[in-house]
């Protein structure tokens, strides 16, 4: 968070007294990349929450996407009685949440009852490869690009129609276009206005190719405010949306036009803040310690893909021609590529176009991380970087299910060594469980193909 849009305890115990804020939101990321809390009572938040943290059902890391009990997580299961977690507030995240009255809001650390951390929640992922750069005297910038579809359509009255029959926010391809975005601009122009009051740096909004789709940017920030903030927006598009009777999804293919992409732009700066992976003496001016990097993201693309694609529709993104990667490439500028090389000097980054809109940023985003250390502790080589169109190219596919990406996962040595087992194995449940309810769903698609023809 930046600039004035933070608070202070001491701010908001002032803010508190006057009557300007009565409630407190107290917050973390699940497993889903979801927004999960409590509420608080301004008051009881100053005089308890603030100091010890605010509990919290276990089950909040250990259910489906319907909130489900599922089989499979030692953390938290009938037999260990759903205990309680504690939410540990980190008062560098307090802010105002301007388009709901009276409210602050903060994010918030799992940990169990005796302090020790849950090591399997999304923001602690991230923290301890955060941790592991420090320990190398880096730190890692990231930004993230999330597009999402809006709908004239409420979600009550999408949930009513069971998503069928939406009314997209315009009618026709309106990539980059101006007309049909401003017919968007008052919903639009109020989760900019929102975002940036609560601190994040908005840089500007461009239609995109779908019907209704959008793509609001961020400027970058450190790894974990950047995740931070993303969880932030999200859930705050969704709000700001509901307010104006649209709906919008993030969802990664909502049809079988385009999808919704998070491209993850990285970049690692030193302890003092200099760039490192720019040497104009070098091959594309790129730094030894960036070409090892990007080796390592390379390499582990298909074993890390679970972090980047964790649903099952992630994996319907990845269409050739769609502008969504399908091969292990790195290119310099090239949209085909998995791994996109851009900017120059101190901008020189990698974007990572593998994540869809569903993406949960902490994972994302350690997952890189993870990556790229295992390219430099492991001094490996990079290849040449591909040219022309790399869907055409002769080259290795990202897996093309959730069910080949948790296979991978869970062989991968770089996971468990970075993460640990018990993270690796949680996350392989949760795709398990993704698994087997879809297994054991009937579509519509199956109703149409075989209700009369089979």
């Amino acid at each position: 968070m930046t600039g004035s849009a933070s608070l202070s305890l001491a701010d908001l115990r002032l803010l508190v007294e006057s009557g300007d804020i009565d409630t407190v939101v107290v917050a973390f990321t699940d497993m889903q990349g979801r927004l999960v809390g409590k509420r608080v009572a301004a008051p009881h938040f100053l005089d308890d929450v603030a100091e010890h943290g605010v509990e919290c059902c276990s089950y909040l890391l250990a259910v489906d996407v319907e909130m489900n009990t599922v089989p499979g997580y030692p953390i938290a299961d009938w037999g260990t009685g759903y205990g309680d977690l504690v939410l540990k507030p980190d008062f560098a995240t307090l802010r105002r949440i301007p388009w709901q009255p009276g409210t602050a809001q903060l994010l918030a650390d799992a940990h169990w009852p005796d302090g020790s951390p849950v090591t399997v929640s999304p923001r602690q992922i991230l923290t301890a490869q955060v941790e592991r750069l420090a320990q190398r005297g880096l730190v890692a910038y990231a930004a993230t690009e999330l597009e999402f579809l809006v709908f004239e359509d409420s979600y009550r009255q999408a949930w009513a129609t069971g998503y069928r029959g939406l009314t997209p926010g315009t009618d026709y391809n309106a990539d980059y276009g101006l007309m049909a975005g401003a017919r968007l601009e008052p919903l639009l122009r109020d989760i900019r206005v929102g975002m940036t009051a609560v601190g994040l740096r908005c840089e500007g909004v461009k239609g995109e190719c779908h019907t209704g789709q959008q793509e609001i940017t961020f400027r970058y920030e450190q790894a974990l405010r950047t995740c931070d903030n993303h969880s932030v927006y999200k859930n705050g598009a969704k709000e700001i949306a509901d307010q104006h009777g649209k709906a919008l999804t993030f969802m990664a293919k909502f049809d079988e036009r385009e999808g919704n992409s998070c491209h993850v732009h990285l970049s690692l700066r030193d302890a003092d803040g200099t760039a490192v992976f720019a040497d104009p003496d070098a091959p594309h001016g790129m730094s030894a310690l960036f070409r090892a990097f990007l080796a390592g993201l390379l390499d582990t693309l298909p074993e890390l893909t679970l972090c980047y694609a964790p649903n099952i529709n992630s994996y319907k993104r990845f269409v050739g021609g769609s502008f969504a990667p399908t091969v292990i490439a790195w290119g310099l500028d090239n949209r085909t590529c998995a791994l996109r090389i851009i900017g120059h000097g101190d901008s020189l980054r990698v974007e990572c176009r593998v994540p869809g809109g569903d993406v949960n940023p902490y994972l994302a985003v350690a997952a890189l991380i993870a990556g790229g250390l295992h390219g430099i502790d492991n001094d490996l080589t990079l290849p040449d970087p591909v040219t022309g169109d790399a869907y055409r190219g002769d080259l290795t596919h990202l897996p093309t299910t959730l069910a080949a990406a948790a296979t991978l996962f869970a062989e991968s040595t770089v996971a468990r060594k970075a993460f640990g087992d018990d993270v690796v194995e949680h996350y392989l449940n949760n795709a398990r469980v993704e698994l087997d309810a879809f297994n054991t769903a009937v579509t519509d698609w199956e109703r149409v193909r075989g209700f009369e023809r089979f």
